[in-house]
């Protein structure tokens, strides 16, 4: 199944850490966080990816046009360095198309320039290109499939942030202030299971989320996927920090690839990222 990245966005909410790298190949780890969403879609048999470039876009080619297996794998040397013998392959089955979708456009109108990429699938992924999960991807792609629905996304709760919630009277009378992750708040957590009908309903320039998403739910074509497991974005400076703590603490939770890493479902984590 063909997975879509949407790659070409500013990421200015992390200041002058994407003024000249483009927000996916900010690092986590010793790789850049697109790599590690490619090698969990990966893990899970899904190789086909479609990069919706855009800012910096020569960054992001540069970085698979020159990846060498054996500088981020354990590896053998033989014969001089004649011979090399990387203990694992991360990268070399994967198939990727570099698309210049624009330096301004948003994430609908990029998915409406890489149509033809996928229009004769039956399904397709597709990711922001900026948050890490262990969700069990499979369970999406189920959902969807059984269903005659033409969208499916993951629906995760806001535990990464620290806002309050807050209910009011029109004169400004405090009614309820409540931790953000003790409400009951669902979010679009960026991971999508689509079907090539989902074209008929985006127009040029509209966001994904905003006219073709409610087009949808008036349809009953819309569906989502709750999940309350491990789940955080790098929409901040903050966000990547922490990532970048749990990635230098051993395996991370994101990484399934891994031995030993938890089922997904867990919610080991959760806490953590709370009070980070």
């Amino acid at each position: 199944m063909k997975v879509v990245l949407f790659c070409g966005g500013r990421g200015l909410r992390m200041g002058e850490m994407t003024a000249l790298t483009p927000k996916p190949m900010v690092r986590v780890g010793s790789r850049p966080i697109i790599w590690h969403i490619m090698r969990y879609y990966a893990h899970y048999g899904h190789t086909e990816f479609v990069l919706c470039l855009g800012h910096q876009a020569e960054v992001i080619k540069q970085y698979f046009l020159t990846y060498n297996e054996a500088l981020v794998n354990d590896f053998r040397l033989n014969l001089g360095g004649a011979q090399i013998e990387v203990a694992r392959r991360d990268v070399s089955d994967w198939t990727i198309d570099f698309v210049d979708t624009g330096l301004q456009a948003n994430v609908g109108e990029r998915l409406r320039r890489v149509r033809r990429y996928v229009q004769d699938e039956e399904m397709f992924l597709a990711h922001y290109g900026d948050t890490l999960t262990d969700a069990p991807l499979p369970q999406l792609i189920d959902d969807l499939e059984r269903s005659q629905r033409l969208a499916n996304f993951l629906c995760v709760r806001p535990r990464s942030y620290t806002f309050h919630t807050v209910r009011g009277e029109d004169d400004g009378r405090v009614t309820a202030i409540r931790d953000i992750n003790d409400a009951d708040i669902w979010i679009n957590g960026g991971y999508f299971v689509l079907r090539p009908g989902i074209f008929d309903y985006i127009e040029a320039g509209e966001e994904l989320v905003h006219e073709p998403f409610q087009r949808l739910i008036d349809r009953d074509l819309l569906m989502m996927h709750r999940y309350e497991g491990f789940w955080a974005p790098m929409d901040t400076l903050k966000d990547q920090s922490t990532l970048q703590l749990l990635a230098e603490g051993g395996t991370p939770p994101w990484a399934i690839w891994e031995p030993g890493v938890a089922e997904p479902g867990g919610d080991a984590f959760a806490a953590e990222l709370a009070t980070s």
